[in-house]
This record gives C-alpha cells, sequence and structure tokens, in this order.
C-alpha cells in the first residue's frame, strides 16, 4: 500500500515490497545505485593503478604520498619550475623585434579604461645567436644564452589574465582566484614521491620581498595535505621551529609522537574518512623525519668550491639566487618531485633598461649553472626545467615613465617561456609574436596548453588526472589543454 505523506506531498512506502526481496522501493534504487557506483569507482581505481594498492596494501592506500606510476612513459621523474616573479619581457630576453627600437619614442595611443598618452621603447639589449640551434638571446643571459640547445624557447604563449597576484594564481593554479590546487600539487597527487623523509613538493622563495598572493601559490587546496608545497629558506633556518627546544631528547619527542599517534589513532577509527586527520597525523611523523633530512639536503657547504662557483655563490649579486638552485639540485638528486624557485623583482614598469639588467645579473649564472650541473651529473634527462613568469609586457610605456626611465606595463597576448630537460626537445624556438612583440600571432598556446605539457612531460595525463570535488572531477587544466608537441621530443 502507498499512502501520502500531507505535509511534503510526495509517495512514501510503509513497508518493504516483498517483490524487491523484503527491500523498500527507494531502498532497492539506493543500493542499486551504489553497487553500480562501486563499479564504476573500481574501474577509475584500476585505470590509474591504484586498485590492487587498495586491496592488498593498507599503508599504500592511505598515503598519498606513495610512488605511483605515470600514466604513460617518461624520462623526467623531477621538475624545477623557476619563477621570474613580476612578468620578465619577452622583446628583452628570447624575443628579438628589432622594428621596436625603429620606433623609440614614437607616440602611441591605446585604451587603458581610458585614452593615455603613450609611446613606444625600444629594446635596450643586444641579441645574438648562440649554440648549434643559432637561437638570439639578449645580452642579459651571457651564461645562459650558452645552454639554447638544451632549451626549447616557446615565444607564443598568452595568458588569461594581466593583473599581478590574479595572473600569479592562474600560472600556478590554472585559476585567477586563490583556492584550486597548484600544479606540484598536482604533479605530486599524480606521482606520489621517491623519498619519505622529504617534502614531495618545495618551495624556494626570494627573500627579498614579498610574493604575489603568498603561500596560496603552492597550496594543495581539496588535494590531500601532504600534497602542499613546503617553503624551505635558502638563508638561516630552513623550516622556522623545526627543531625541538633544547632540553627535548630525540627519544621523548619519539615518545611524544607515538603517544598522540595513538589517540588520533583512536579517534581515526572511528572516522575513517577523516582525511585531514590522516594528513595531519603523517604530517607530523614527516616533520620528525625532517630534523634529520632536510639539514643536510640543504648543507651547500658539503659542495666544491668549483661547484659552489659554477652556481655564482661567490658573487654577492648572484648568491641569493645561486643558493636557490643549488638547493633545488640537491633536493631532486634525492628524490623531491617538484621544486619551485622563485626570483622577483622583474617587473620594471620603469627603467627597464637598469632593472632588467639586474634580474640577469642575479640569475643568469645560476640557472646556466643549474643546467650544467644537472647535465654533467647525469640528472638533466629525467629532470624538467621550466623558466617563466605570470604573463609579458607591453611595447610601449606611459608617457611619464618614458621621460625619466623607460619601461614596460603588463600583457597578457604574448610572454616569454622556456623549457629544458627531461624529455624536452632542446635548440628549438617555437611561434612567433607580430612586428612588435605586443600579440602572440604563430603557433599561439595558452597557460593550460603550458600546464598540459608539463604534466605530460612528467608522465601524467591532464585530462585523466582528476578529483572529485563539490559535485565534478576537476583538474589542473580545467577543461582540457592541448599539448605543445613542438617542443616534446
Amino acid at each position: 500500500m502507498l499512502k501520502r505523506d500531507s505535509q511534503f506531498c510526495h509517495r512514501v512506502e510503509p513497508f518493504p515490497d516483498p517483490r524487491l526481496g523484503g527491500l523498500g522501493r527507494r531502498d532497492f534504487l539506493y543500493r542499486f545505485g551504489s553497487g553500480v557506483g562501486s563499479l564504476a569507482l573500481s574501474s577509475l581505481l584500476h585505470k590509474d593503478g591504484r586498485l590492487q594498492a587498495a586491496l592488498t596494501d593498507t599503508s599504500q592506500a592511505d598515503n598519498p604520498l606513495a610512488p605511483k606510476k605515470p600514466h604513460h612513459p617518461t624520462k623526467a621523474k623531477s621538475c624545477i619550475f623557476l619563477f621570474m616573479a613580476g612578468a620578465p619581457s619577452q622583446m628583452d630576453t628570447f624575443d628579438p623585434k628589432p622594428a621596436l627600437n625603429r620606433y623609440h619614442g614614437k607616440p602611441v595611443t591605446r585604451v587603458y579604461g581610458s585614452l593615455e598618452k603613450r609611446m613606444y621603447v625600444g629594446c635596450p639589449f643586444e641579441f645574438s645567436r648562440y649554440g648549434e640551434s643559432g637561437t638570439e638571446v639578449s645580452d642579459l643571459f651571457p651564461k645562459l644564452a650558452h645552454c639554447v640547445d638544451d632549451m626549447a624557447i616557446i615565444r607564443s604563449l598568452h595568458t588569461s589574465v594581466e593583473t599581478h597576484e590574479p595572473a600569479t594564481y592562474f600560472m600556478n593554479t590554472g585559476e585567477a582566484i586563490p583556492g584550486s590546487p597548484s600544479v606540484g600539487s598536482w604533479v605530486v597527487y599524480g606521482l606520489g614521491t621517491e623519498n619519505s623523509n622529504l617534502p614531495a613538493f618545495v618551495v624556494l622563495p626570494d627573500e627579498k620581498t614579498m610574493m604575489f598572493g603568498g603561500a596560496a601559490n603552492w597550496s594543495n587546496s581539496y588535494l590531500p595535505p601532504a600534497c602542499q608545497g613546503t617553503q624551505l629558506n635558502s638563508v638561516g633556518p630552513p623550516i622556522v621551529d623545526l627543531m625541538p627546544a633544547g632540553e627535548i631528547s630525540h627519544q621523548r619527542q619519539r615518545r611524544n609522537l607515538d603517544l598522540l599517534r595513538d589517540i588520533n589513532g583512536e579517534f581515526l577509527d572511528s572516522n575513517p574518512g577523516n582525511a585531514d586527520l590522516l594528513g595531519r597525523m603523517q604530517n607530523y611523523e614527516l616533520a620528525f623525519r625532517m630534523q634529520n633530512s632536510v639539514p643536510d639536503a640543504v648543507n651547500l657547504g658539503d659542495e666544491s668550491r668549483d661547484t659552489q662557483k659554477l652556481y655564482g655563490l661567490d658573487n654577492k649579486i648572484s648568491e641569493p639566487m645561486g643558493r636557490r638552485c643549488l638547493m633545488a639540485r640537491r633536493l631532486v638528486e634525492r628524490g623531491v618531485r617538484f621544486v619551485q624557485v622563485y626570483s622577483l623583482g622583474w617587473d620594471s614598469h620603469g627603467n627597464i633598461a637598469k632593472e632588467h639588467r639586474r634580474r640577469g645579473q642575479e640569475t643568469d649564472q645560476p640557472i646556466a649553472g643549474l643546467i650544467q650541473d644537472l647535465r654533467e651529473r647525469g640528472l638533466l634527462d629525467e629532470t624538467l626545467i621550466v623558466w617563466g613568469g605570470e604573463f609579458g609586457r607591453t611595447a610601449d610605456n606611459h608617457m611619464s615613465f618614458f621621460r625619466s626611465n623607460p619601461g614596460r606595463d603588463h600583457n597578457k597576448s604574448a610572454m616569454p617561456f622556456w623549457l629544458a630537460g627531461g624529455g624536452v626537445k632542446g635548440g628549438t624556438v617555437l611561434g612567433a609574436t607580430d612586428e612588435l612583440g605586443i600579440k602572440a600571432v604563430e603557433d599561439v598556446y595558452h597557460t593550460h596548453d603550458l600546464h598540459a605539457t608539463i604534466l605530460h612531460l612528467m608522465g601524467l595525463d591532464d585530462y585523466d588526472l582528476t578529483y572529485y570535488h563539490s559535485g565534478r572531477f576537476k583538474r589542473l587544466t580545467d577543461l582540457g589543454g592541448r599539448l605543445i608537441s613542438e617542443v616534446i621530443a
């Protein structure tokens, strides 16, 4: 029998239907749907190579950092992302525009909310050809220029926003607002790590100023907490408060952690779906192991004088970036999956000749040294290096800046990027911008395409690398990216 519930006006079933094996109709549909869902989940787990681990090894199933097989064979095991925050200029680094010099000082009218008087700005740097590939590089990078045969330079990339903080989020997470996982977190989620005593994703910030958007740029967001980037300092203690107070011995700390694990474990047994608690417990253990592993990993005193000089540690201008690049090499050498190195100060609205020159002096030797060192150690083929900022820069400048010290403003329509190392077709120059470098016009690619290519070179398919959150499967590239196949070996 069926009756009508007058309060809600819908059909309800007062007793089980014997035709459905004693189940109510709604209960039958619910259990049927759960069964179909379980089959679908099993298929997805099998496709990701996680079903066997979940069935045979609960420690693997509970550990989001357990090593995982890539979606396809790949050379790269680690990635070093060199983020040039503030946005380097394409026409002053890797995209020569001789026509722009002919327009230098000539007026141009462009609309930026209102009509502004603007002047074209020629390039104050000289370009020359280098390597067997004959790639043109600015004299900002006299050392890095000799590495062009290892590099694939993309001149035709563009992005979606041109304000620093949203654009930095977009380059790091694929979204212009904070709250999404970073590219490093996605890589770690997809591949795990090969060193359980160090963070899988490490961030080496530039100490001279604050980063646009701060730690949201290396957030795990809705991915497991263990996928979040861990910030290490290149000067002073690598992690603040990493070591216990002097009166607390190693043995006492171990006993304290064991007690905390037992208490949390009892609660976790009754709340097995509490991923945040599990992640916190795992992070406590990782922090304990890091007390021995981190100081060793960042101890640059272990390096020879020649190696330190290779990275520019003998020069006070290049020394800070040199320390970060050398730390990055030591970390990937120890199995860290993803390292992000920041260089700030590329936002040259005024005096680009002085400011970009300074940034070149800070980064040229360290980055060239990183490539050379990885190559000599046999690590370059298994380490992907990514270089670039959050957007590009304009060919013109506001009249007030031009009259004093000309610079360049923000430009989302063209930006310079290059890749090197594992799986990259070295000696490649891809795409083109227009005559003045304002807009990408040939072989045009978007930031989502860059992300898809980074994942591909790390052995991951951006369409298959998903996480169910807020009612749908999400990915780094949103609706998917297009592989930049021209830079893939």
